[in-house]
């Protein structure tokens, strides 16, 4: 779109439905990233929430709509198996677990002329329950695994899922939430579509009964979802630094 039409949603107003912004809300010691990004508020779809989508392109909507629900129903069907493959209630995760407002990035990063000297976003694992991905056809998302960063190649037709900071709490560590970060490149423009599935903000979270014993005490205490959203913010969103405040001591 053209930049006088995008210009009235410019904001780093976290609250607004609809915003587009650069860079990222994390600030690490006053880094800038190369990004431009839409973030939204997608499901549950209403009336109300459409109206603060824009009216431009004409397909916009509709599809934003059509695309939301249908990502809504993967995830569920998603979050039904990892709790039946768990040994959990198949419908553990639904209610307020999955239930909060579901927010939509869609990032942009284009040509870098020196990509040595920033990334297009900073590593971090994402604050909610789980992120349905879509990264196009062009590479730059990078997974952490055993102290190494390994590219995660683009597969045709296929979505990537994340764990969230809150799988790994109700989980009690057994599903750990994945640290990632985005490259950029000085040839092509790379977008992705990161939809985020949230817990309901006075959701109160911590390990599953089912996934602690005596051989695996809890790891971490309970809080109320909007508590560990202020302290992600806090910690920049820093893996350790936010788990930090609510992991228990183990003596």
């Amino acid at each position: 779109m053209p930049a006088e039409e995008k210009l009235p949603y410019c904001s780093d107003d976290q609250s607004k439905p609809f915003r587009v912004a650069s860079s990222t809300s994390y600030d690490r010691n006053q880094t800038r990233y190369w990004r431009d990004y839409l973030k939204l508020r997608c499901h549950p779809v209403s009336d109300e929430l459409v109206g603060h989508w824009p009216a431009r392109p004409e397909s916009f909507r509709t599809s934003l709509a059509e695309f939301s629900e249908q990502v809504h129903e993967l995830a569920q069907t998603l979050l039904l198996l990892i709790a039946e493959g768990l040994g959990l209630d198949g419908g553990f995760f639904a209610g307020d677990l999955s239930g909060g407002d579901t927010q939509m990035n869609v990032n942009y990063y284009p040509p870098c002329p020196d990509p040595s000297v920033t990334l297009g976003l900073l590593p971090h694992c994402d604050r909610h329950l789980l992120t349905v991905l879509s990264q196009g056809d062009v590479a730059g998302l990078q997974a952490r695994y055993r102290g190494r960063w390994l590219l995660v190649r683009p597969v045709p037709g296929a979505f990537i899922i994340n764990f969230g900071h809150q799988m790994e709490i109700v989980t009690n560590g057994v599903l750990a939430s994945v640290e990632h970060r985005a490259l950029t490149n000085s040839a092509v423009a790379r977008m992705s579509v990161a939809t985020l599935i949230m817990p309901k903000m006075d959701c109160l979270i911590g390990p599953a009964p089912e996934m602690v014993s005596e051989a695996n005490p809890p790891k971490f205490r309970e809080f109320v979802f909007r508590e560990f959203m202020a302290a992600y913010d806090t910690a920049a969103a820093s893996r350790e630094d936010v788990l930090e405040y609510f992991r228990i001591q183990q003596h």
